[in-house]
């Protein structure tokens, strides 16, 4: 059994992506990060502990696990999603962007534009960069962006990426009214969204995560927007001052996915 919660334009489903995105209408831009098949949670797992254990020693020098957490042992990471799916993700999505892409070359058609995260960080125990497999034919594009920015943001998942990165992402595709992202995660593709006034449709099996994800998207929903010309809910504003608020991000509603949380409804569906 799948549930839904709706929050603003942001509509969340706590399921395998397996079973709903194949019932979901298409979108403008598939943007995901999808487990890797390497161990991550595991690998996070033993560093965070070793972090720990150097505190404990007194051998870390800022004694704080040199931006280590750990997370535990979940197995979300043993194994690739499967190939009909990469299949299935360029079909709904108009245009596609997959982080983790050099792990799926043999899933995946050759492609001109490869986006490249550069940490910033050399001879570091992780890798100096990532890539992310874009459906766009053109010119490949870096971004240089310090890994700790997703510690800033409130790292809660061993792969959890920056905000700004998805935002650059997004950048890429100023037309995409409708963003997917079938591994949400803790939603950080869903709060660039809602900064930028785009609908998303997210999709989460693990239920931490996903209450996480919840709480995220309805806290961006409670920030102030900026933008003048920024659009939210059915392209009505709320003004307060000079600064417009999304008209929606107070939906009276109950359910389970995010007790404690106003404004969200909720839902279920076999």
């Amino acid at each position: 059994m799948a549930e839904k919660v709706t929050i603003g334009n942001c509509e969340l489903w706590h399921g395998d992506c397996r079973e709903i995105l194949p019932t979901l209408p298409g979108c403008d831009l598939i943007l995901t990060d999808p487990p890797y098949g390497i161990g991550a949670d595991e690998a996070a797992n033993r560093s965070g502990k070793l972090a720990e254990k150097q505190i404990m020693m007194g051998s870390a020098g800022n004694k704080s696990g040199r931006g280590w957490k750990n997370y535990q042992i979940e197995g979300w990471d043993k194994e690739r999603p499967a190939p009909w799916l990469f299949g299935l993700m360029q079909e709904k999505g108009k245009e596609c962007v997959i982080w983790g892409g050099n792990y799926f070359t043999d899933l995946l058609p050759p492609s001109m534009r490869w986006l490249v995260w550069d940490k910033g960080q050399r001879n570091f125990s992780l890798a100096d960069c990532e890539f992310a497999w874009s459906s766009q034919q053109q010119a490949a594009r870096v971004l240089t962006l310090p890994r700790g920015e997703a510690l800033q943001d409130g790292k809660e998942h061993p792969t959890q990426k920056p905000l700004r990165l998805m935002l650059w992402c997004l950048d890429m595709h100023p037309k995409a009214a409708t963003v997917c992202d079938p591994f949400m995660g803790t939603g950080t593709t869903g709060v660039a969204c809602v900064n930028l006034g785009k609908t998303f449709v997210g999709i989460e099996r693990e239920r931490k995560y996903f209450d996480i994800a919840v709480r995220r998207i309805e806290q961006a929903y409670a920030q102030p927007r900026l933008f003048e010309d920024a659009k939210v809910g059915a392209g009505e504003t709320a003004v307060q001052g000079d600064m417009l608020l999304p008209a929606n991000a107070k939906v009276s509603g109950a359910g389970t996915a995010s007790a404690g949380l106003p404004g969200y409804t909720a839902g279920t569906t076999e």
